[in-house]
């Protein structure tokens, strides 16, 4: 019997890591000028979607599937529907993922693949061409 592997849940440090990663992306999202535009997007306090990441990333990197327990399949894409999500949009919430990655994920391969993984996500976010 072999081990088995570890998940980039486990590599990030579980909830921990994942918690930290998702509270630097909206701290980020409320530090960045740049993404004044993404930010209006949100409600005013951003306590519901920190927590809903959270849950969303947990399972997304293999840990616990608390989203899907709470709140069942993701349906990202028509959860996002009700806002226009084009490129620019796309591309700051990708800014802020990606320094958030920068600033707590120290494992520079599982960075990378992170970012990449993620970015295919928010590429099928987009419903405005």
């Amino acid at each position: 019997m072999t081990p088995e592997e570890p998940t980039p849940y486990d590599l990030i440090g579980g909830e921990e890591g994942v918690r930290r990663l998702v509270d630097r992306f909206y701290d980020l999202m409320d530090e960045l000028d740049e993404v004044t535009a993404l930010r209006d997007m949100h409600a005013k306090s951003l306590k519901v979607s920190r927590e809903k990441l959270f849950m969303f990333m947990s399972g997304w990197l293999g840990g616990p599937a608390l989203y899907v327990e709470k709140y069942g399949h993701p349906m990202l894409r028509g959860r996002h529907m009700p806002f226009a999500i084009d490129q620019e949009a796309r591309d700051q919430w990708m800014l802020c993922m990606s320094r958030a990655l920068e600033e707590t994920v120290e494992d520079e391969d599982l960075r990378r693949y992170i970012d990449v993984s993620i970015g295919r996500v928010a590429d099928h976010m987009r419903n405005q061409f």
